[in-house]
């Protein structure tokens, strides 16, 4: 008896562990990729001669979390950042004293943290238009502080668009729950995602068939009750059609919201309200390599001298000029603090939202070694090094020597944007979820299966985590559903495996 053929559309995390997966019990598995490389949005790039990573390059959650148990499989070297010296930047470009600046942080922290626990006892009863942002306000007129505290309490908090890639007045309070990560400390990923990917690859790429500058067109169905012997059929841009028993589309949400049209017949109306229900960021980094850190001004090794600075955040300048009504809050992350041999001399800044939007469109038309590209990088952020301890306008330490900014907005095979989010006006979210992992019941859907990140557990979601586990998941149900033999996996929870009927 001939194996089932299983295609997969994508060979980002989700792909690639659905594949090991199915080959490990026993499926012919061919992966279609648009890109000429696997990994989606798990990938490196240099800056300068640094090997860096474009997409994720963090662990959220470090406690049952089967990426933190590759990484130190792999010897894949982490970094917990908590440990270093935070500054903070008021609207007029000044440094708040660590006093405030540890006080406001702790609000910011014991709010978020506060509405996670709002949110999940109380979701049934949030109005839909309410934000986290109004969360916030309302916590912080409940404080003592002095009115310029509370200024920069909530200057401090619409940071959080960083985490999930747009404006913190657009985050849902209602479901604001389901941006809640596995428990555990977070990691930067000093040695980048590379061996972690090989890992998780590594089945993929010696056992099935991947394909790659395969841009999927179309994806038909069967109706459901033909006979037909290969259930779905898919086109790609080369004109090429396969025939598989069973077909995974793994293609990032933003891809999902704009190619609805690729399904043939359409997708149900349930499921495709679902797609275009879920929100999806618009978080960028930017990186901006020095000939040295001279922000790191401690070089000695006792304990009583002020800790290197490894996060620096910018709270509503009024020193810069940009469009109005655009949040131009500002973040980074200290690569020089990351262990030797990983170190180099950079600045790694989060963008997000409007802001991410502006600054990528500010380099259309660039390329990345072109003086428009460096000129337009350099009079965005150098507003915001400039301000760091140990910059002077003189010395060539503080001129940048290589600068690399992503462009997932432009890119749209991730669907021009980054990760699933949950924003105001949203009315059933947990439910668009669960319909996307599994359908919507009608059975209009036969032989096709849809992972990714934004199926992921609730725990999970918009992360590399969430990825892997969602891979791992549709390939069990799948496994059940044409009836081979199940085994693998890593710690993926029960409750977020249906039962044998779907449900």
């Amino acid at each position: 008896m001939a194996s089932p053929h299983i295609g997969i559309i994508g060979a980002g995390i989700s792909g690639l562990r659905c594949a090991d997966i199915l080959i490990q019990n026993g499926a012919r598995v061919t992966i279609l990729e648009a890109r000429d490389r696997i990994g989606g949005r798990v990938h490196q790039s240099t800056v300068g001669d640094h090997v860096v990573d474009l997409g994720p390059n963090w662990i959220h959650g470090a406690g049952e979390n089967p990426i933190m148990t590759i990484a130190e499989e792999t010897g894949t070297v982490m970094y917990d950042p908590e440990g270093g010296r935070h500054i903070s930047y008021s609207r007029d470009g000044h440094p708040i004293n660590d006093e405030v600046s540890a006080k406001v942080q702790d609000f910011v922290w014991t709010t978020i943290a506060e509405a996670f626990k709002y949110s999940n006892h109380n979701g049934e009863s949030i109005p839909v238009e309410r934000s986290l942002f109004d969360f916030f306000c309302d916590r912080v007129q409940k404080t003592t502080f002095s009115d310029e505290e509370k200024q920069l309490c909530l200057d401090a908090c619409k940071l959080w668009g960083a985490y999930v890639g747009d404006q913190v007045d657009k985050q849902s309070l209602k479901f604001f729950r389901l941006e809640e990560c596995v428990d555990g400390s977070n990691f930067v990923v000093a040695s980048t995602y590379k061996r972690i990917l090989e890992h998780v690859a590594k089945t993929a790429v010696e056992k099935a068939d991947i394909r790659l500058n395969e841009p999927v067109t179309n994806i038909t169905t069967p109706p459901r009750q033909s006979d037909t012997k290969h259930k779905v059929s898919v086109t790609t841009a080369t004109g090429t059609i396969y025939n598989f028993d069973e077909v995974v589309v793994t293609c990032p949400l933003g891809w999902l919201k704009q190619n609805t049209s690729a399904f043939t017949p359409p997708l149900p109306p349930r499921l495709e309200q679902a797609i275009n229900n879920i929100s999806y960021g618009r978080l960028e980094k930017v990186y901006v390599t020095f000939p040295r850190a001279f922000w790191h001004t401690n070089t000695s090794t006792t304990p009583t001298q002020t800790p290197n600075t490894v996060f620096a955040q910018f709270l509503t300048p009024s020193y810069t000029t940009h469009p109005e009504n655009i949040e131009w809050n500002q973040e980074c992350l200290s690569l020089a603090s990351l262990p030797s041999p990983h170190a180099h001399p950079t600045l790694l800044f989060y963008t997000y939202g409007s802001s991410g939007a502006e600054i990528i469109n500010r380099l259309s038309g660039y390329g990345p070694s072109s003086p428009e590209y460096r000129d337009s990088l350099i009079s965005t952020l150098q507003p915001f090094y400039s301000r760091l301890p140990g910059y002077s306008a003189e010395s060539p330490d503080c001129v940048p020597v290589a600068l690399l900014a992503t462009q997932w907005q432009k890119d749209v095979y991730a669907g021009n944007g980054s990760y699933c989010n949950f924003q105001v006006g949203v009315e059933e979210a947990d439910t668009d979820i669960e319909v996307m992992r599994s359908g919507d019941g009608s059975g209009e859907t036969r032989g096709l299966w849809f992972a990714g990140e934004h199926t992921a557990p609730f725990v999970a979601l918009g992360t590399t985590t969430g990825a892997f586990w969602s891979g791992e998941r549709i390939a069990k149900m799948v496994c059940r559903e044409i009836g081979i033999g199940e085994v693998g996996g890593m710690g993926v929870k029960d409750d977020f495996l249906p039962s044998a009927d779907g449900s």
